[in-house]
């Protein structure tokens, strides 16, 4: 099975939303993804892409997806994000997880960043198993935070 890794185009993002659906399914959240196609083109494409994707193919068909943006740390300098690495569930075991992720790690290293950083759920323990074989250090002791869109509305009227 070859496995084509190579840089998302805007005519992709039709498939990329579906991952990125298969993965909320995954995650217990199938009603949680609000972006559109024509976010994702709007926000990856153009002047100042918000993100960078990378997809993997097989026999052309898209069958995972890793998409990232930088971030700034006040300890370390330049960070790259992976905010999501997804193959399609009847495509995993094939090793197409790894070459996304080895694309990403390559893509950080030309960028010359300190550190490429991602959450995992605490009970997704195959990704858990799967990070820490590739060297990632999983930090079980901090917490994730956020604030949705209700939550910064809600903000803003009391301050």
């Amino acid at each position: 099975m070859d496995i084509l890794v190579r840089d998302a185009k805007k005519a992709d993002m039709k498939s990329v939303l579906k991952l990125i659906n298969e993965l909320a399914v995954y995650e217990k959240e199938p009603d949680a993804v609000e972006v559109t196609v024509a976010d994702l083109e709007n926000h990856g494409f153009g002047d100042n892409p918000a993100f960078h994707c990378f997809v993997a193919e097989i026999n052309e068909e898209i069958v995972g997806i890793a998409l990232v943006y930088m971030r700034y740390s006040t300890w370390k300098g330049r960070v790259l994000h992976l905010e999501d690495l997804v193959v399609s569930q009847a495509k995993r075991g094939f090793g197409i997880g790894t070459v996304l992720l080895d694309e990403v790690v390559k893509y950080g290293s030309t960028l010359g960043v300190k550190r490429i950083c991602w959450e995992v759920l605490d009970w997704n323990e195959p990704a858990i198993s799967f990070y820490e074989q590739k060297g990632a250090n999983v930090m079980r002791d901090w917490d994730v935070v956020q604030m949705d869109e209700a939550a910064i509305k809600s903000y803003i009227s009391n301050i």
